[in-house]
């Protein structure tokens, strides 16, 4: 098999999406993946061989395709995903980063990492089984992680004879659902992951459905969110001091711009101190420039000796996130160890690193049917749950639900450096969804 070729001029002039795959266990994600791959030509020839051979192996006779995600031996044994499997392609339309996350629920924190950066996120439903607890579940961590675009993929299309009111009624359903939590955009498409039905080609046995195909989907969903238009953060990364002959009294701070706009002779801010300033020069690549933007690196030169140094936040004087000590958010736990009230952590936040106490865990999220179970004392793996957390220092943080770049954080265990939960700063898809609105305007994505 040919592997399409695109030139780096090509590649440079098509725009990034990075997407991620969910579902419950047998209802065809990584067979999906697999079809997308094959059908777009994104598949090397020696890929492609090895698949058939450890198909036939097995015992199959048509090349299993979920072999080119489960690459995990544990995974291939038992016919399901356990990690996270990352694939890069592209199309002459569009270039793609997949994330290919685990459907069972023991692995919500897997579903979590792939879908964190993810601007889409494809669940998969079982056209025979309909939507089931771990459909409503992906929907939910989909709505909380602010993912903008949530594509329904009613799969195995084929085993009920194609028939239009087993999707239509499927669909209906979960767009009600996703839609009360806030998810701004539902596509649902019927769909045959094995017999590649409106994955890549439209489907010759569903001529009632007028919709795109998945790939057609994902070559044409509005990805350019403007960072521009958001609120100004520079997270300062390094400090540099040459001074040598050349550059005797050169001070730049090095980073890069999470989101918006900096110009020269622009009044910023410098937090947490708060102390202001102008900026006197930006350089990028090398050369100064007059105007910097989200999401290039840069350096950036200020009117004032101040002292700044890694982990502070750069920002506009008029508008600047607040500065806290007390972090309320919601937090997937994703470590084996538990997370329980009065334990001393360390907080990650863009480049600032910081000491903190986990002062109360005020409730647990039940993704079944998103009650809260208040006081649990503890988060143990894959648990979702609000948290308050002192912190020794003051960090600059804004909303989730306005910048996922500037309002996320880590926290970390201090002996030993394991992540033990990602957090989400503010309030939680349930207190601020909106069945109908554009919620989805001022979102940092």
């Amino acid at each position: 098999m040919t592997t399409q070729l695109q030139s780096a001029e090509q590649l440079s002039a098509t725009t990034l999406l990075r997407f991620a795959t969910a579902g419950s266990v047998d209802d065809g994600k990584s067979t999906l993946v697999g079809r997308l791959l094959h059908d777009s030509k994104s598949i090397l020839t020696d890929q492609l061989e090895a698949v058939e051979q450890a198909s036939l192996n097995r015992g199959q006779e048509a090349p299993d395709l979920a072999l080119l995600t489960d690459g995990l031996r544990a995974e291939r044994e038992q016919g399901i995903t356990i990690d996270v499997a990352y694939r890069y392609f592209a199309t002459t339309r569009r270039r793609f980063i997949l994330a290919d996350t685990p459907g069972h629920v023991q692995y919500t924190r897997n579903m979590v990492t792939g879908a964190s950066t993810a601007e889409l996120a494809v669940v998969l439903v079982d056209a025979r089984n309909g939507v089931v607890e771990q459909t409503r579940r992906h929907a939910a961590v989909a709505a909380l992680l602010r993912v903008p675009h949530v594509v329904l993929a009613v799969n195995k299309m084929d085993l009920v004879d194609y028939a239009e009111p087993v999707f239509a009624s499927i669909a209906e359903e979960f767009t009600a659902y996703a839609a009360s939590l806030g998810v701004p955009e539902i596509t649902a498409i019927p769909i045959s992951a094995l017999a590649g039905d409106n994955v890549v080609e439209p489907s010759a046995h569903m001529d009632w459905y007028g919709g795109p195909t998945v790939l057609e989907h994902l070559e044409t969903v509005p990805v350019s969110h403007d960072l521009t238009a958001c609120h100004a953060r520079f997270p300062v990364q390094y400090v540099i001091r040459p001074q040598s002959a050349e550059h005797p009294d050169y001070r730049g701070y090095a980073g890069q711009i999470a989101a918006g706009v900096f110009r020269v002779g622009e009044a910023v801010s410098v937090l947490p101190s708060g102390r202001t300033t102008t900026i006197t020069g930006i350089d990028a690549l090398g050369e100064s420039v007059d105007i910097a933007w989200a999401p290039q690196s840069v350096t950036i030169r200020l009117a004032d000796d101040i002292d700044i140094s890694r982990g502070d936040l750069i920002a506009p004087a008029d508008d600047s996130p607040a500065v806290t000590r007390d972090v309320e958010a919601t937090v997937c736990h994703v470590a084996d160890q538990p997370l329980s009230v009065g334990q001393r952590v360390l907080i990650k936040h863009t480049t600032r690193t910081v000491k903190a106490i986990v002062k109360d865990i005020p409730s647990r999220l039940t993704l079944d049917d998103l009650s809260q179970h208040p006081a649990p004392g503890q988060l143990v793996a894959n648990d979702i749950g609000r948290v308050v957390v002192r912190t020794a220092e003051p960090l600059a943080l804004d909303a989730y639900a306005d910048s996922r770049r500037t309002g996320s954080f880590l926290l970390i265990d201090p002996a030993d450096g394991t992540t033990l939960s990602a957090g989400m700063a503010g309030a939680s898809f349930a207190a601020v969804a909106a069945p109908a609105a554009d919620d989805d305007a001022e979102w940092d994505f």
